[in-house]
């Protein structure tokens, strides 16, 4: 059974597609908006390993011609190296501007392809084919796309977005569970951002989603995907609402810059610490609950999530960090705004809002907080 939710937006509105098998019928589905019967499939080696077989023949039993090309897996991909070398190979390919291409990966895939969907030829179609619960609930939905610098995560990038996103729960089966885990941070971020009910939900259903229960898969992207769609349908640039959706991010994204975007440290987990770190954040400030930021803690160490920087069964605890060299990271922020970086703090769980008064020293000191080991 196929479930849709669709994006509505002034000029580029367009449908998620949820379900089991999707990836099966992916030719039927993609087959309408293709302006001639041919594509670009770009995915990553890990992918490719596992999944692009199915895709290849739900294409091919559409008569559809394809291209595939296999990238490198991991963060690092998504580099003005790996760009060039992309758009070298859709111009050899020849791709007109009416035709479009597909992202099947995760966010990594999802981003780079999409940014370079947005820039080959001033701009063509892409269509999202997300593998990881991340990019399911998160990445492949609202249009951002871009690369990283080591300046910083996502600073080269820009708004495009997809034609269709086709999301099968079935591929989530190969994933390893680390992978998983990283995901499943996106999830909670829902709950804690606007949905106390949600978190809650997830208290009592979050094992079942990395345990593979597709019913429980499906609820839990079902109401990830409708809770972005709204946000990017009051703000697809955001200017305002859709800052809320990086919760947890300023201080994950220092973590990503810190490590290199190396495999040590996953955007999920990241995001876990950070989102942690952001409620910390707030009960200093006197905006939070202690017990809020305690029960999120205390769910993300359930699920098996790192929530801190000094983590004692995870690799980032062997990376040597100092809180002022992560301080600075946060300085690079795509947020800032007149010197200023807009943190993502909270009231409660289901509560977030946006703060540019946080103290330089009050950020310091979380991090220094977030360094200090605490086992599972």
């Amino acid at each position: 059974m196929r479930q849709k939710i669709t994006v509505r937006l002034k000029d580029n509105s367009y449908d998620i597609h949820v379900g089991e098998g999707l990836l099966d019928q992916a030719g039927e589905l993609v087959a309408p908006i293709l302006a001639r019967p041919k594509t670009v499939i770009i995915t990553d080696e890990n992918v490719a390993r596992h999944q692009l077989p199915r895709l290849e023949r739900a294409l091919t039993n559409a008569d559809i011609s394809f291209d595939s090309l296999i990238l490198p897996a991991g963060e690092a991909t998504k580099s003005f190296e790996q760009l060039e070398k992309l758009l070298d190979r859709l111009l050899e390919l020849r791709l007109e501007r009416s035709d479009k291409i597909i992202a099947f990966g995760g966010g990594v895939i999802g981003d780079l392809v999409g940014f370079a969907a947005s820039i080959y030829q001033r701009g063509i179609g892409f269509i999202q084919i997300p593998t990881t619960l991340l990019s399911q609930v998160d990445s492949a939905v609202g249009g951002k796309t871009g690369i990283n610098s080591p300046r910083g995560k996502n600073l080269i990038g820009s708004f495009h977005q997809p034609d269709l996103v086709l999301t099968d729960v079935t591929v989530l089966d190969s994933l390893p569970e680390r992978q998983l885990l990283a995901g499943y941070a996106e999830v909670v971020k829902y709950g804690l951002i606007g949905d106390k009910d949600f978190f809650h939900w997830l208290e009592n259903n979050g094992r079942k989603i990395i345990s593979g229960d597709p019913a429980a898969r499906i609820e839990a992207i079902l109401t990830s995907c409708r809770a972005k769609a709204r946000i990017v349908a009051e703000d697809e640039k955001e200017q305002g609402v859709r800052a809320l959706l990086n919760l947890g991010h300023t201080f994950g994204h220092a973590l990503e810059a810190e490590v290199g975007y190396s495999g040590d440290l996953l955007h999920g987990e990241a995001v876990a610490i950070g989102m942690v770190m952001a409620f910390d954040l707030s009960v200093k400030m006197g905006l939070c609950p202690a017990s809020d930021a305690e029960n999120v803690r205390r769910h993300l160490e359930d699920i098996s999530l790192p929530t801190t920087i000094g983590h004692g069964n995870h690799p980032i605890s062997k990376i040597h960090m100092t809180a002022t060299d992560l301080y600075d990271h946060t300085l690079h922020d795509k947020k800032t705004s007149a010197g200023k970086v807009t943190y993502v703090l909270a009231s409660a769980i289901g509560g977030a809002m946006l703060r540019r008064d946080v103290a330089p020293e009050d950020i310091r000191e979380i991090f220094q907080q977030a360094l200090k080991t605490r086992p599972l």
